[in-house]
């Protein structure tokens, strides 16, 4: 019997990998992503075991693991990050204030 291919393996590893990029946006888009590709993952190794003989690209799956999940722990690292920093400037509203301050003095307009 000819062996396929797990269905989700090349999904997930363009969501993985777009996420390990999108986690320098705030590391909620990367984390989100990763979680989808993670899911994705899942599902396909799920499929894999049932049947390991009917499908080839197993390895394949593995690496879009193990970049989901590099993806998801940077994206939530960053966002932890990322409050502590706004946290340390003296909250949300002061942060919002310094951004306002610095609009004015670069002369753009809300």
């Amino acid at each position: 019997m000819e062996q396929q291919k797990l269905p989700n393996v090349t999904i997930a590893i363009v969501l993985a990998i777009f996420s390990f990029i999108c986690c320098c946006f705030g590391g909620i888009p990367g984390a989100i992503l990763a979680g989808i590709s993670f899911f994705l993952v899942r599902k396909d190794e799920q499929r894999y075991f049932e049947n390991p003989e009917q499908y080839s690209n197993y390895s394949q799956l593995k690496t879009a693991k193990v970049i989901a999940i590099i993806g998801l722990v940077l994206g939530i690292l960053y966002f932890i990050w990322t409050y502590y920093q706004i946290s340390q400037m003296g909250g949300w509203d002061m942060y919002m204030e310094k951004s306002r301050e610095m609009m004015e003095q670069w002369g753009i307009e809300e």
